[in-house]
């Protein structure tokens, strides 16, 4: 067993997962899973989050949704990582420009049309 996996259930977390997405401050959108979605925005702007959004920051969270387990969060960060641009924009409400806020949302995830 890692060190991560032993430290996170040190912690005594829920087992939750998040699927996040973020808007990078040159506009792009980068989409990832977390136990801690504030925690990884904090990543992320110190630079110690993923390669993409290092040089792209600041950062910010612009789209939370809390799944139960690893691998739901898993097969959803792929089902919105598929969607169109114009679908991602509608998913994190608008293009950034209106002080849109972050939005969680419950249940399961939309059915693809």
């Amino acid at each position: 067993m890692s060190s991560r996996t032993t430290a996170g259930r040190a912690r005594g977390g829920t087992g939750a997962w998040h699927v996040y997405v973020a808007r990078c401050a040159d506009g792009t959108l980068y989409t990832g899973i977390a136990k801690d979605a504030q925690a990884r925005m904090a990543r992320h702007n110190c630079g110690r989050g993923a390669r993409y959004t290092r040089g792209r920051g600041p950062v910010e969270l612009v789209y939370c949704e809390r799944v139960a387990d690893r691998s739901g969060a898993l097969k959803r960060e792929a089902e919105i990582k598929r969607l169109p641009a114009a679908e991602k924009r509608r998913l994190v409400g608008g293009d950034g420009r209106s002080g849109d806020r972050p939005r969680a949302v419950g249940g399961p995830p939309r059915a693809r049309r």
